[in-house]
């Protein structure tokens, strides 16, 4: 059975995976709107990996004999400046993910919460590589700069991403 307290602090995170399903949404919705394809699709199938992630602690909860309670779900921001501001925001919305994840993790540790602590193993590690994609992107993009060659091709490669291409939520 899992605390009151991390009961709590994951029903949070659920709610925070949720949003940047929504979020990922909204800003496949822009790159659309400003005819980058292959973003969008990136995005789409970033979406859907967040559900996959809120599910996995939706499940986990209910396995503990949790209670699972869904916050609200705030409008998520639609107006960006460019395409590197897009990516900028985007890895600033995953740091702040990963410190909400680890911040749940040393609750775990505090009340000595072993499962909790293996479940968001693989929780840290999938943040690892979230933080890495995206800053890898926007480095790509601050190469790219003005040269709509290379952006049309950074929009091709990005839209090569499929929701089976993405590592599987065990």
């Amino acid at each position: 059975m899992i605390s009151k307290t991390l009961e709590k602090a994951l029903n949070d995170q659920i709610t925070h995976e949720f949003y940047s399903e929504y979020l990922y949404l909204a800003m496949a919705s822009y790159c659309d709107s400003i005819d980058l394809g292959g973003f969008a699709n990136w995005f789409i199938s970033q979406a859907e990996e967040e559900h996959q992630h809120a599910m996995k602690l939706f499940k986990y909860v209910q396995d503990r004999e949790g209670h699972v309670e869904l916050g609200a779900i705030e409008k998520p921001e639609h107006n960006y400046n460019d395409i590197t501001d897009l990516f900028e925001k985007v890895l600033q919305h995953e740091q702040k993910v990963t410190q909400s994840i680890n911040d749940i993790y040393e609750m775990a540790v505090k009340e000595k919460d072993y499962p909790t602590q293996v479940e968001l193993e693989w929780f840290i590690k999938e943040q690892v590589e979230e933080e890495k994609q995206v800053s890898d992107i926007l480095k790509q993009l601050k190469w790219v700069k003005d040269n709509p060659a290379l952006l049309f091709m950074l929009d091709q490669k990005l839209g090569e991403r499929t929701p089976g291409s993405l590592p599987a939520a065990e």
